[in-house]
Order: C-alpha cells, then structure tokens, then sequence
C-alpha cells in the first residue's frame, strides 16, 4: 500500500471517528440507568431468586433498551441510512466483550448468587473505558474506575443488602453519566452552531 492511500485511509478514519464523536450517547446510559433501577426496586422487596432472574433480565435487554431509547433521543442506533462508521462496529465489539464476562461471573454465581451485582456490574462497566477513547472524553474512564472501586467497596461493606446498594451505586454514577454527556453534546451543537453562523470574510475587490 503506498503513503498517499495510507494517508488517505487514516485521514478516514480519523473523520469517522470525528463523526463518532459528536453523537449524543445518551440511549444507551439511560437504559443502562433504567435497567438497574429496576434491579434495585426489584431487590429490596423479593427473594434472592426473583432478584437473580431480574438482573440476569435487566442487564441482557440494555442493548435492546437502548436501541429503542435511541429513537426517542434521536439517535436512532438501528437506522441503516446513516452513513457506515467503522467506530459504530467497534462499540458493538466492546459491548459483546461486556456479555461475554458473564462467563466469569456465572460460575462465581453458582457459589454465591449474591455476587452478581458485583461482578456483573463492574464487569459490564468495563466497556466505557474505550468508549473515552472513541469519543475523546474523560467520563468513560471516570465512570469505569469510579463504578469498579465503589461496587467492590459495597459489595464488602454491605453483605446483607447487595442487590439493592450496589444498584443504587450504579444508578448515581449513571446520572452522573448523562449530565455530563447531555452538557457536552450541547456545547458541540453550540460550537456547530456558531460555526454555521459565522460570517463569511469579506473581499475587498480593488477598483482599476
């Protein structure tokens, strides 16, 4: 392959990304955020067994979730009229890396079920942690590191109360997630904005 279409093939993806970047990225953290508030309703008022089937239910339909919130923010994740983005594969692939660590928590889950919030929740957090690096933005990592040191820490601290403290720990840093995207989404649409509106140069044309 020469330098001009090594060149030319970075440039494009260097402008995907760029594309990438500046979507909203609010479906998916809201269902994220709707998923686990309803294992935690879920957990403080039924057995261990429906608590253990909900999350297992809760956390499997947050892609589905998010897919169908995205047409409410206007994302819309499923329209195949969008131009093709090789970043849009790459998030898919994180998100399946994020299922595939079931097969570390199941097998821990079969010895105490009162593991999972902990291993599910900081296992399934892991994929913000590229998501920073897809979209140029500290609040991947911050989330990732914050939601693996708190769950760990309560999943310690609260024994008795697991199903219920470590989804509310999730939840807050979800809430916290939003706003921060929410606000930096609205400062790319302001500064497209402005740069719509900018005023053309003007060109002094001398006269003969």
């Amino acid at each position: 392959m020469s330098s001009a279409v090594q060149t030319q093939a970075v440039l494009s993806l260097d402008a995907q990304r760029e594309a990438f970047a500046r979507r909203r990225f609010l479906a998916m953290p809201l269902a994220g955020l709707i998923a686990w508030s309803v294992i935690g309703l879920v957990g403080s008022v039924a057995s261990l067994y429906v608590s253990v089937l909900t999350l297992y239910a809760a956390t499997g339909s947050i892609v589905y979730l998010g897919m169908l919130l995205s047409r409410l923010t206007g994302e819309n994740l499923m329209d195949k009229r969008r131009p093709k983005n090789e970043f849009d594969k790459l998030f898919m692939l994180t998100v399946a890396m994020a299922l595939l660590v079931y097969a570390i928590a199941l097998p821990f889950a079969a010895q105490d079920y009162s593991s999972l919030p902990m291993s599910v929740g900081i296992l399934t957090g892991l994929m913000w942690l590229p998501v920073s690096w897809f979209i140029q933005h500290w609040i991947g990592i911050a989330h990732g590191v914050a939601r693996t040191v708190l769950v760990l820490g309560a999943w310690y601290a609260f024994p008795d109360q697991r199903f219920v403290i470590i989804p509310a720990i999730i939840v807050a840093l979800y809430v916290v997630v939003i706003v921060v995207l929410e606000r930096r989404w609205h400062a790319l649409q302001a500064a497209e904005k402005g740069e719509r509106e900018k005023p053309l140069p003007t060109t002094i044309v001398g006269l003969a």
